[in-house]
């Protein structure tokens, strides 16, 4: 067998991913700090090291999925948002640093105070935004709601992981009927989704992570804006006279998303842009009768 020290298998994954990955030396590093259960500096610190049987198999599987595609959060499990660990798998979608940005913009939007919100997180997935407006304010009251029970499963145990107790969960769909009295019978002060917003013809979803992830949390119709004006109607019924939207969307869908709003009565606030300078969060305002 090949030499099973770190420093070899360091240099045999980064070069077999050179292929298929932007970043070959990152995966290697990661997925290697990951089967030894050390930080990434342990690596070059002790590059003589020499890997058991069991690690070194492990380790070589993992690359070998990495190289043909799969993300790394679904090979080690999990995935940092906000700060915070958390357990990913492929029932849901991996958190991306572009939805610190809806996180952030809610929460400016709300400073810290002892006013008590009722906020709900419309397909919650693995409960990164529930979870990290939780952790920020724990005397919100956050409803997250997913249509997929695998979901909420693995949602709940990074709630509890986090120790966050101000979270109601709630099975069901948007593109159903949606009241009052599944948010325990109150209007919110404010919405939030990332919802899938990728039309089903869409070139993207045949690269990168995308060819992993659970398709119904990514494509939205013909268009890619269906599951908006779902949420956006639903929203009319839901929110206090002076409830907000939070969405985030496509870097070209903000005009459309503007257009729908309007359309449905509600007041466009603004769209922020992420770090890349695109268009990501957009803010509406329910309309006053």
């Amino acid at each position: 067998m090949a030499n099973s020290s770190i420093q070899s298998q360091l240099l045999w994954s980064k070069n077999l991913l050179k292929q298929n990955s932007i970043s070959p030396d990152l995966d290697a590093e990661v997925l290697l700090s990951f089967v030894l259960k050390k930080n990434r500096s342990y690596l070059y610190t002790w590059p003589e090291v020499l890997l058991s049987d069991s690690d070194l198999f492990l380790f070589r599987q993992l690359i070998t999925r990495r190289s043909h595609g799969e993300p790394i959060a679904y090979l080690t499990g999990q995935r940092e948002f906000w700060s915070l660990e958390l357990s990913i798998n492929p029932n849901v979608l991996i958190p991306r640093p572009e939805t610190e940005l809806l996180v952030q913009t809610v929460l400016d939007h709300y400073p810290v105070s002892s006013d008590f919100l009722s906020i709900a997180d419309f397909g919650t997935g693995s409960g990164a935004i529930a979870i990290a407006l939780a952790k920020e304010n724990p005397h919100w009251k956050i409803f997250a709601m997913d249509q997929s029970h695998q979901a909420l499963l693995i949602a709940t145990q990074n709630a509890r992981r986090h120790e966050c107790s101000n979270i109601t969960w709630v099975h069901h769909s948007w593109k159903e009927n949606l009241t009052p009295d599944l948010f325990g019978g109150i209007l919110l002060d404010a919405m939030i989704a990332n919802p899938p917003y990728l039309a089903k013809n869409d070139p993207h979803l045949s690269q990168g992570d995308l060819r992993f992830e659970p398709s119904d949390a990514l494509i939205s119709g013909e268009t890619g804006l269906e599951d908006f004006e779902f949420i956006i109607q639903a929203a009319q019924k839901l929110l206090k006279p002076t409830g907000k939207l939070f969405f985030e969307h496509g870097r070209e869908q903000a005009d459309s998303l503007k257009q729908l709003l309007l359309k449905f009565n509600f007041n466009y606030l603004a769209c922020l842009k992420d770090l890349n300078h695109h268009d990501r969060v957009t803010v509406a305002q329910k309309k006053l009768n």
